[in-house]
């Protein structure tokens, strides 16, 4: 791991580093908050991950988390959201596939499936650099996220429900096998056989049997990709069929952009931090 980046904030380090990863190969940027109490010993660790054309940096700048997560004594991690790289395969012409939209799966089909493994990354490759350099207890872990980050925090929880102690999203793609801006990444990341897709689908997830304890989701009531790509709706139906409990907070006037996130951040914060030190 190499250091790129610090600062100092809130009594604690902002950080962005960079290590050469196996599993997507090429080198990988992810950004970490530790707060100062992690001085004292190992703190409960909060993944973020994020949207569609993001990197680590927009929730770094944008998300306006570190004050809280300062004085709650909660480390943040925000990776990447896809391989990059002059070897890594992409298209240019497409914002919503290769570079910025690794849509958290591990492509089956080639090329892509080389480089594009950012499900196994984010569940395998990274927790355990995370726990090898940071003062992170591992033991205690919960994870949120935003629109395609969003997707990828629902599919990832209903998939381990015994490490992470809590799920939510902003304005997440609750299913991605359908949405018109995801669908067509799906079939070029896995290939034709929509059987295969469900494993990365939260509404397919439940409907197949995965169970998770809760989920917070807040979504913007303005959001212009509401109707066509997000649907909230479906996966509040999936839910209520099975059982979960979902507090969904439609929030009048808000769209999909980081004001909107902002605004809610703290909500977030400290419901994590509620089910984190329970």
């Amino acid at each position: 791991m190499k250091t790129v980046s610090t600062w100092k904030s809130h009594g604690g380090v902002q950080g962005v580093y960079t290590h050469a990863s196996d599993v997507c190969g090429c080198d990988m940027t992810f950004a970490v908050f530790v707060p100062p109490q992690a001085a004292e010993g190992p703190l409960p660790v909060l993944w973020y991950l994020s949207g569609l054309t993001c990197t680590h940096a927009n929730v770094m700048e944008k998300g306006e988390y570190r004050r809280l997560a300062a004085e709650l004594g909660i480390i943040i991690v925000c990776p990447d959201t896809s391989p990059r790289g002059e070897n890594v395969p992409d298209d240019k012409d497409d914002w919503q596939f290769g570079s910025g939209a690794g849509f958290y799966v591990d492509a089956t089909v080639e090329p892509y499936a080389r480089n594009y493994r950012m499900y196994t990354y984010i569940t395998e490759e990274l927790p355990a650099l995370i726990a090898r350099e940071f003062p992170a207890d591992m033991e205690r872990q919960s994870i949120f996220g935003h629109s395609m980050g969003g997707h990828g925090a629902l599919t990832i929880a209903l998939k381990h429900p015994d490490r992470y102690r809590s799920c939510s999203a902003f304005a997440p793609i609750v299913e991605p096998t359908t949405a018109g801006w995801s669908s067509k990444a799906f079939e070029r990341y896995l290939g034709s056989d929509q059987d295969s897709w469900r494993k990365y689908d939260a509404c397919a997830l439940v409907k197949d049997g995965a169970r998770f304890s809760e989920f917070l989701i807040d979504q913007g009531a303005a959001d212009s990709f509401l109707d066509e790509g997000l649907r909230p709706w479906l996966f509040e139906e999936c839910c209520r069929e099975a059982g979960i409990s979902l507090t969904l907070n439609m929030r009048e006037g808000y769209d999909h952009s980081y004001y909107f996130i902002s605004t809610f951040m703290n909500d977030h914060l400290r419901w994590h931090h509620q089910r984190l030190t329970a």
